[in-house]
């Protein structure tokens, strides 16, 4: 990425939050690299320079801020977007490596580049151009400031810090640590729990911090989740969202996860069972995800300002990708209300009991494999029409190759050819499905009621076609543009 020295320098000078995350600045007079939003003096221009991601930033030898703490910045962006192709792959590598990085396996190259349908010399190529590091670079910085963020927020040992990392040697971790950062782990340690006094998390949770870029519409989130929350499964709660995490969505174990907005911060601060720990990496990616924490609010406010509802709008994505699609197979032809209580119904059935910190979250939702063997009376007997209740045997037999789908980045299509092949699945649920399981930011439910209502408030006579051919202004944010509508037709809190 080439970036402008000068036109950098004043987004440091002002702190301009736009830039956090697709900005840092390396200071040659202390061989520390922060983020633009750092609260700290301001460098002289002549000791900065500048870089695109923190992996070029550490392999130029600096190391991260403990006070900015470059670890918890937001993404660069959704990797669909209308930048060019090979920008778009490049990033698209990098989230899968992303979610990769908690792993310990070492990465195939071949393999990610067959994914993303390019051969591994071109990947190689277009990731340097973009990121300035090779993916193996990437990767292992990935790793390192996981690390870093784990000891500084959370009480888990080392060792579980340094597997949790993807380190599967606690001495590789300490040499690698101390060679990048010049301190070792447990110095760290020691600095983070000083700094944080009584405030560290109970050894039998995980706390960790992620930042996002402002305005953020939490608001409308919050309403957004609390609307849709299943009982037993998930609670919104203030600012807080408290839910459960069966086997097998994130980690092998199950486990339960609390979100708590710090807007004050601009932060999120995530608190999760002990028993996640291992799948760290992969926890924090979804979560990511889950609350879209990488979204470039002002980009996408740009392309939305003739909608009604407030900027910052964000697109609420799911931990567990098959209770996203579950729900929205129920949620066919059915009010949200409705569709609340036939998954409510599921999870009394077919769920299993868990224990958490809360008296309302008390159950996981079922597996794939749970729903895949059950008998279509046992399901239709819950109030759930005979054709649905097939709809979600085939769902569960066929979500393999459906979960492939979606974690397979930048084919969005693919997913939802996938899914309309399903008995019961139509395009609008599909489209449902990668709008918030796979994060696809242009996703647009065809044929949606409650978008040509919202609509025709200012156009009384707008056709469905009318509508769609409106659409087209809003590439490559429709989904966006869907929830700022859908979010029209809802009562003022």
């Amino acid at each position: 990425m080439d970036l402008d020295p000068d036109a950098a320098y004043r987004a440091l000078a002002a702190r301009d939050a736009r830039f956090d995350g697709q900005l840092y600045v390396g200071v040659t007079s202390t061989g520390i690299y922060c983020r633009p939003v750092c609260r700290v003096r301001t460098p002289q221009q002549r000791h900065c320079r500048f870089f695109g991601s923190a992996a070029q930033a550490e392999a130029a030898a600096f190391r991260p801020c403990l006070k900015c703490r470059p670890e918890i910045a937001p993404g660069p962006g959704l990797a669909w977007s209308v930048m060019d192709a090979s920008r778009t792959l490049a990033r698209q590598a990098a989230q899968a490596l992303d979610a990769q990085a908690g792993s310990g396996d070492v990465p195939s190259l071949a393999a990610l580049a067959e994914r993303l349908g390019v051969s591994d010399r071109h990947l190689r190529r277009i990731f340097a151009a973009e990121h300035g590091v090779t993916p193996l670079q990437y990767l292992q910085t990935r790793r390192l400031l996981l690390a870093k963020q784990l000891l500084t927020d959370s009480a888990l040992p080392v060792a579980q810090v340094a597997l949790a990392s993807g380190f599967r040697s606690l001495r590789r971790f300490n040499a690698c640590f101390v060679q990048r950062y010049r301190m070792s782990p447990s110095r760290l340690r020691g600095a983070a729990a000083r700094s944080a006094g009584s405030g560290a998390a109970a050894p039998e949770t995980v706390a960790l911090t992620l930042s996002y870029r402002t305005p953020y519409d939490q608001a409308a989130l919050l309403r957004f989740v609390a609307q849709r929350a299943i009982p037993g499964i998930e609670q919104v709660d203030g600012v807080t969202i408290r839910r459960s995490l069966r086997a097998g969505s994130v980690a092998a174990a199950a486990g339960w996860i609390e979100a708590s907005f710090l807007p004050e911060q601009a932060r999120v601060r995530l608190r999760f069972a002990a028993a996640l720990a291992p799948a760290s990496a992969r926890l924090v990616a979804l979560a990511r995800r889950w609350l879209d924490l990488d979204a470039a609010p002002q980009t996408i406010d740009a392309a939305l300002v003739a909608l009604p509802g407030a900027p910052g709008i964000r697109l609420p994505g799911s931990l567990d990708a098959f209770e996203l699609a579950v729900r929205a197979v129920l949620g066919q032809q059915v009010t949200v209300a409705a569709a609340r209580t036939l998954a409510s119904r599921l999870v009394a059935r077919f769920g299993t009991p868990l224990a958490t910190p809360w008296d309302d979250i008390t159950r996981a939702f079922p597996a794939p494999e749970r729903l895949s063997d059950a008998r279509l009376e046992h399901i239709a007997e819950l109030g759930i029409v005979r054709t649905r209740a097939q709809a979600l045997v085939a769902l569960a037999q066929a979500w393999a190759t459906i979960a492939a789908l979606i974690e397979r980045p930048g084919e969005p299509q693919a997913l939802v050819d996938a899914l309309t092949t399903l008995p019961g699945i139509g395009a609008w649920t599909a489209h449902y499905i990668a709008m918030r399981a796979a994060g696809w930011p242009d996703a647009f439910p065809p044929g949606d009621v409650a978008v040509l209502k919202a609509l025709r408030r200012r156009d009384a006579a707008l056709t469905p076609r009318a509508a769609l051919a409106q659409a087209e202004a809003w590439r490559p944010w429709r989904a966006y543009a869907v929830l700022r509508l859908w979010n029209s037709l809802s009562p003022a809190p």
